[in-house]
This record gives C-alpha cells, sequence and structure tokens, in this order.
C-alpha cells in the first residue's frame, strides 16, 4: 500500500458490477479494509460443466492482515455463496443479522468449516458498530428477504452509504418498513458516497408490495380443486410465510422439498422468521395419502434448473411426486436473467403433464425485491449524496441508474459508473478512478476451485461440439515400425458403422503421418504426436467441416 494511499478512501469492487451476481466490495482507508458481502454468482450457458463462479479475491489475500471484518448485507446466495472459499483464505469477524448469519452458518457446515474459528456478530439493527477506524450503521431495508441491511460506513473522509439490495415496500409482510428516517437523517449530515442497488433500474413506477402476492395466493388457493404445488426461491422467506399463511386458511396440509428449501425452512424455523402451526407440515409420505384437495407442496426449482425437484417431476423423474392432470403448479418467481429458457422448458412439460401452470407472465404471482425508479429516486432525494456509484446491475441498469441520478440533480461528473477491479479513490471534495487491482471470476467444478480455466473450457466447449478421436498406435521403441494399429475410437464425431470409409482414410493420414516421422528421423514422442494431430485435423476438416479433438496416444514395446 502507498503512502499516498494511507489518508485517502478507496472504493474497490470485486464483483457485482456490469452483472448479477458475486457481489463484492471492499472499503479501505489507510491500513484498513472492510469487505462489504462476499457472494456467488451461477455459471453462465457456455461454462460447460461448472458448479458456481466466484471473484477473484487475489487483493484480499495480499492485503489479508488489514481486512477487520466481513459485512453482511442480507442471506442472498449472490451476497453470502462465497464465504466458505473466503472464509478458507481469511479470517476475518463476520457481521450480519440474525437470519442472515444463521443462513451462513447453514453454508459452513455443509463445507465442514468450523464454526468455533469464525467470529460472529450478530446485529439487530438500528445498530452501530465500531471496527477499527470505521463506524458502521446497519439500517433496516425491505428486500424479499426478511432482515436485510443497507449500511452506512462513516470514515475520516466522509460516510459511504450503501443500500444493499432493497425496495421500500409500505406493507411489508413481517410488518417491518425500511428506516427512511434514517436515510434521511444521513442526508441532513452530508453523505460523501451513495452506493445503491440498479437492478430494476429501468422498470418505471414503483414495486409493488410483497402483500400483492399473498392475495393472489389465496385466491388461488380457494379456488383449485386438486393438488397444489407451488416453486419459489427457497430464500424468499416471506412468501413461504404467505403459502403456509393460505394453505392454513384453506385447510391443506404442507411438504417442503428439495434440499436448499428444506435447509432455508428449517433455519427460518428455528429463528423464529417463519410462524406456522405444527399440524400443518408434514412428511411428504404421510401427505401422499391426503385427499388432493388437502396438499400443498412447496418445492425448489423455480429457475427450471435441470436437476432441481419441480424440474425433475416435470419430466416424470422424481421418486416421490408424479404430475397428475388436475394439478395447480404455482410458479412464484420470476425468471433470472439467462434462465428464461429453463424456465418455459419446464413450464412446457407441466402442460404436457396436464397440470394447469401459474406463472409471472399471466398471474400477479410474483413481485421484485429490488427498488423500480420511483424508489431508486427517493432513495437518492433521501441520502443527497455528493458522489454516486450505482451498483448490483449489468452495466446497462448502472447506465439508466446513472442518468436517474443526474435527473434528480447530482451532476453527471460526480456520477461514477465502475467496473470490478477499478479503485474508486476519494477525499472530501474530489473522487475519481484511479487504477486497477485483480479482479475477474474463479470457476468452482465439483471440489476443485480455479483449477478449470479458459484453456480447461476451450476443450470442453471443443469436446461438446466436435467430439473426440482417440489414435492408438503401438511402435517398436528400437526400429521406430509401427507394430499394431492405428486404431482410431470416436466418441461424439461420427458414427463409425456408417463412416467406414471416413475412418480408413483417416488411418491412411495418420500411417502417412507416421513414414513422414521415421523418413525424417523424428523420435520424439511430442513430435510425433503433433503431426498425427496435424496430417489427421487437416483432412477430417477438409472431409467433414469439423474439428474434433484429436488424442494420439503412442505405445512402445
Amino acid at each position: 500500500m502507498s503512502k499516498n494511499e494511507q489518508n485517502k478512501l478507496l472504493i474497490i469492487p470485486l464483483g457485482g458490477m456490469g452483472e448479477i451476481g458475486k457481489n463484492m466490495t471492499v472499503i479501505q482507508y489507510g491500513k484498513e479494509i472492510l469487505l462489504i458481502d462476499s457472494g456467488l454468482m451461477f455459471p453462465e450457458e457456455e461454462m460447460l460443466g461448472i458448479d458456481i463462479v466466484i471473484p477473484d479475491i487475489t487483493y484480499l489475500i495480499e492485503n489479508k492482515e488489514y481486512i477487520k471484518g466481513i459485512l453482511i448485507t442480507h442471506g442472498h446466495e449472490d451476497h453470502i455463496g462465497a464465504l466458505p472459499y473466503v472464509l478458507q483464505q481469511i479470517n476475518a469477524p463476520l457481521y450480519g443479522t440474525k437470519l442472515t448469519l444463521g443462513l451462513v452458518e447453514g453454508k459452513l457446515r455443509e463445507t465442514k468449516l468450523k464454526k468455533s474459528n469464525i467470529f460472529m456478530n450478530v446485529i439487530k439493527p438500528p445498530t452501530t458498530v465500531k471496527i477499527g477506524s470505521f463506524t458502521v450503521d446497519f439500517i433496516s431495508v425491505n428486500h424479499s428477504i426478511p432482515d436485510a441491511v443497507g449500511l452506512a460506513i462513516h470514515t475520516p473522509v466522509g460516510i459511504i452509504c450503501h443500500t444493499g439490495d432493497f425496495k421500500l415496500d409500505q406493507t411489508p409482510v413481517n410488518g417491518e418498513k425500511a428506516d427512511l428516517h434514517k436515510f434521511a437523517e444521513l442526508g441532513s449530515k452530508g453523505v460523501l458516497v451513495l452506493m445503491s442497488d440498479s437492478t430494476n433500474a429501468e422498470r418505471e413506477g414503483y414495486t409493488m408490495s410483497e402483500k400483492v402476492v399473498g392475495s393472489t395466493i389465496e385466491d388461488i388457493f380457494r379456488t383449485s380443486e386438486d393438488r397444489i404445488i407451488v416453486a419459489t426461491f427457497a430464500s424468499n422467506i416471506h412468501r413461504i410465510q404467505q403459502i403456509f399463511d393460505a394453505a392454513y386458511k384453506n385447510d391443506r396440509k404442507v411438504a417442503v422439498i428439495g434440499r436448499s428449501m428444506v435447509n432455508v425452512v428449517n433455519t427460518a424455523l428455528e429463528l423464529g422468521y417463519l410462524t406456522v402451526a405444527k399440524s400443518l407440515l408434514m412428511d411428504l409420505d404421510e401427505l401422499n395419502r391426503l385427499p388432493k384437495e388437502k396438499v400443498v407442496i412447496i418445492t425448489t426449482g423455480s429457475q427450471g434448473e435441470p436437476m432441481s425437484a419441480l424440474t425433475r417431476m416435470a419430466m416424470s423423474e422424481h421418486k416421490k411426486v408424479e404430475i397428475m392432470p388436475g394439478d395447480t403448479v404455482l410458479i412464484s418467481a420470476s425468471p433470472i436473467p439467462g434462465n428464461e429458457k429453463f424456465v418455459a422448458r419446464t413450464i412446457d412439460h407441466l402442460f404436457r403433464q396436464g397440470a394447469n401452470v401459474i406463472y409471472e407472465a399471466i398471474s400477479g404471482v410474483h413481485v421484485s425485491g429490488h427498488a423500480s425508479q420511483e424508489e431508486l429516486k427517493l432513495m437518492l432525494n433521501l441520502v443527497r449524496p455528493k458522489f454516486f456509484i450505482p451498483i448490483h446491475g449489468e452495466y446497462r441498469h448502472l447506465i439508466h441508474h446513472a442518468q436517474l441520478a443526474a435527473e434528480v440533480g447530482i451532476p453527471p461528473e460526480n456520477i461514477l459508473i465502475a467496473e470490478n477491479g477499478r479503485v474508486l479513490e476519494f477525499t472530501k471534495d474530489s473522487g475519481k478512478i484511479s487504477g486497477r487491482v485483480t479482479a475477474g471470476k474463479v470457476l468452482v467444478d465439483g471440489l476443485g476451485v480455479g483449477d478449470v480455466g479458459n484453456i480447461v473450457l476451450r476443450d470442453r466447449r471443443q469436446l461438446s461440439q466436435d467430439g473426440i478421436l482417440i489414435v492408438v498406435v503401438t511402435i517398436d521403441k528400437e526400429t521406430t515400425e509401427v507394430i499394431a494399429g492405428p486404431d482410431i475410437i470416436s466418441r461424439g464425431f461420427v458414427y463409425v458403422r456408417e463412416s467406414e470409409e471416413l475412418m480408413e482414410q483417416a488411418r491412411e493420414k495418420v500411417k502417412q503421418a507416421l513414414r513422414k516421422c521415421i523418413e525424417e528421423d523424428i523420435s520424439e514422442w511430442s513430435t510425433i504426436k503433433s503431426q498425427v494431430r496435424e496430417h489427421l485435423g487437416k483432412f477430417l476438416f477438409e472431409q467433414t467441416r469439423r474439428r474434433p479433438m484429436i488424442l494420439p496416444i503412442i505405445m512402445e514395446v
């Protein structure tokens, strides 16, 4: 850390800029760092075989002795999902609300991280905590999960206000409204930087209250004469509460299925965030013995994920639940960008099974947990910051949010649109983008963290598109003469039985390549293999316009 950085305030996003997911932001003053959130992102379609994507934390590892704490705004995966990986490298205390840390604990248990080694500070807003030279206010906000908070970080240079993910719900399900007074009070004191959620910056007006969904769900429960299956986000506890309430009013019993749904519901019940009559919840086997009009199943799979419970039901692959004609399937969620195809496919399959499917496009069974334009403007007007940084959104969302900020009177030169890894530097009077640190995507595949890079993905892409040819040749060690082969094994390239002529020609090309090596006295394995690859690859491309992966295997005897 250079000397001139000592008294400057730095904000460094390591994730969550220009993308939805893997939120992570560094706040740094002198030799002290606070980290806000530590989230994951789900892989894009072309990331074949990848399970999750987490931020590159090289900068944090390089400066780990300076990290004073990790502040967590709420319990969604895109804000807590990378914690098990981060905490293996960095031991810093966590600060978050009861439910948020309860969900974090569940994640750490799954990854066998010892909780005793991790210091967790449970915060109940409005609370102020002193961490090093920072003073942090935790501020209640509304979102699609309870216990979400915004942050006001008081630094020697000025106040940074971070909204977290928020909306302004005037009639929240749990009765806990966003603390607008606190945001207004901060505005009166003077805020140096506002960092605000941009997810719905394209949407005009206001985001509807969660209660609206509750009354729609009640109507559906009242009029449905058969079994009801509801798919929603596991973390949307307010939504799950409303499903339980509707079931209770209509004398139906409920079973919860899907690993993440079961985990979150159990955590929320333990911590008192869900209120459910004991007689309401049943095991799935018990539930299946009841008349259909008495049954509700809450499940995962609202995003059409291939292995989720709802998708398996739609494909008739679920062990315990079979979709029957007359079933009402309620998908109470909107597709995350990129998941639209999966969701549409699941809906189609459910209709084919004879179910009545109710989803966002045709009814009010979902509302967003993020603020729309008018709420974003209200937040800007309450806080009245000197500088504004739109966060948490794809690039177009950040641009739209920047335009809203300009509309309410923030000077365009004081609106900073950042990218992951950019260093934003502030003094009491100035703010600029001043440099860059290492940032990017770390791909997690099974237990491997970061061992799948661009080259491996490129190979997977090639294998998935054009298949593989394995060429096996046995060579005499002394004379380098071919004793057996070449044999060619094809997988995912052509059906061998129908392409015998092509395979024969391919074998001939391999022989030519080997003869050339003998003539030129080439005995290096790597050179022989590359010659085989080159000759065969060129021939196959001319014949088929495809480039399969070619793996030569040479055995010596």
